[in-house]
């Protein structure tokens, strides 16, 4: 007996999977549910509107970057020159180098054996933010802020849920080109800051959050309203901020998106069109074969 399952099947039965998975973990109140947002990196290109980065929304993220979160967190797996290509930032490049020049870096030996400090060039990753973990340590009441480079990559979106409805999800996800995980917690945990309710008691030094596991974070709310001088227009708002700086860090632990996602979608136009030829091609050549 011959077993067939259609797309449209495969696709419904994860929809509802999915529905029930969610209704069930907010009905348990299992954990904070952290809405799917809406980002221009989502989706794919010449299928939806998405698929790409908005360049000044990078610009604007930067920003944010570099005037709040720099002074804690690092991100040594970018360079300088990355903020000025294609699919990025795209900064100036005369606008990079002097940003570049502006810090110092430690490089050598010298012809005298000894190291020195020069000003930074494109090709130099961005300094971090303090000497070693310990300094980072000291810092910050004990504990270590993470790197922001692929932190985007590092967190997700997860949701807790009967095993059995896990594969639900992830069809779901699959069927969707859900990547976002990431994205959305950070966000989420950057707008979820609220004064502690009466029956928690937070320790020494932590500061509670709705999105957080365990919703005690060392870390301070970063952002809040008016903190960055925008000169786009856009305004400056803790929301604003969140989404920019969010989708700055998205970028920063993919900054080949827009190039992996068009060569995808031209590889699967190419293998469904080869498909077509070779099944035309076994048609004619046994075709002329009696059967």
């Amino acid at each position: 007996m011959k077993i067939c399952f259609s797309t449209k099947v495969v696709a419904g039965a994860a929809l509802a999977l999915s529905m029930a998975s969610s209704f069930a973990v907010a009905a348990g109140g299992e954990g904070p549910v952290i809405p799917r947002k809406s980002w221009t990196f989502a989706g794919v290109p010449y299928v939806t509107k998405g698929g790409y980065f908005d360049n000044n929304q990078l610009q604007r993220g930067f920003l944010v970057y570099k005037e709040v979160c720099s002074s804690c967190h690092g991100m040594k797996r970018l360079s300088f020159r990355n903020l000025s290509e294609k699919g990025g930032p795209e900064f100036p490049e005369e606008s990079v180098k002097s940003l570049a020049a502006t810090y110092q870096i430690v490089d050598g030996p010298n012809d005298q054996g000894k190291m020195f400090k020069r000003p930074a060039r494109l090709s130099d990753r961005i300094p971090e933010p303090f000497s070693n973990e310990m300094e980072a340590r000291s810092a910050n009441n004990g504990a270590l802020p993470p790197d922001f480079s692929v932190i985007a990559k590092a967190r997700s979106n997860d949701v807790e849920r009967p095993f059995y409805m896990v594969p639900g999800a992830m069809l779901r996800d699959i069927f969707t080109g859900y990547q976002e995980g990431g994205a959305d917690y950070i966000y989420a945990l950057l707008t979820g800051y609220e004064k502690a309710p009466a029956n928690v008691k937070l320790g020494d030094g932590m500061h509670y959050n709705a999105v957080y596991p365990g919703h005690q974070i060392a870390m301070a709310q970063p952002l809040s309203d008016g903190q960055v001088k925008y000169t786009d227009g856009s305004p400056a708002t803790l929301s604003q901020y969140a989404e920019d700086i969010t989708a700055f860090l998205a970028w920063a632990g993919d900054p080949k998106l827009e190039e992996r996602k068009r060569t995808g979608i031209l590889a699967i136009f190419y293998l469904l069109i080869t498909t077509v030829l070779l099944y035309f091609a076994k048609k004619r050549v046994w075709s002329q074969i009696p059967h």
